[in-house]
């Protein structure tokens, strides 16, 4: 396999993923608009995705008027995706409490890995997306997305 065919098969998953999911809950959410998560939570809303901001410091308050929960169990609904903006040392946890909630999607920010976490999602039948940004990769791939 060349490193052409690698980057197709990683493009396929992310466009797959992207058109699949409808509603994503954005761990790490901030409310401070200089942060990358306020700015990829602005841009996947936009996107025509239903976002669930979560951050249990911020419980309580709202993000671009969108309550904040303190976790993915609070949630009103079931979630197609969980977008991860904590560090990495947190993701294995992150990925058993996807596990637990039937989440059949997870991303992970740019930096965040974690090899026990990212085996876990895979014997777990969890599609992982792995140190990418939807904000990057939309534009990257020309989708066209409106997700509702």
């Amino acid at each position: 396999m060349t490193i052409d065919q690698l980057y197709d098969l990683e493009d396929h998953k992310i466009i797959e993923t992207l058109k699949t999911v409808k509603t994503i809950a954005l761990i790490g959410a901030s409310s401070k608009p200089e942060r990358d998560s306020y700015k990829v939570m602005a841009f996947l809303i936009n996107q025509g995705y239903q976002v669930f901001p979560i951050n249990p410091l911020l419980e309580g308050t709202t993000i671009m008027n969108r309550k904040v929960y303190t976790s993915i169990i609070d949630l009103p609904s079931p979630i197609d995706m969980i977008d991860v903006f904590r560090q990495s040392k947190y993701l294995y946890d992150i990925v058993l409490e996807a596990k637990q909630a039937n989440i059949t999607h997870i991303w992970t920010q740019l930096g965040v890995t974690d090899v026990k976490a990212e085996l876990l999602a895979l014997e777990s039948d969890i599609t992982m997306i792995i140190n990418r940004c939807p904000a990057i990769e939309i534009p990257r791939l020309k989708l066209l997305l409106k997700a509702s």
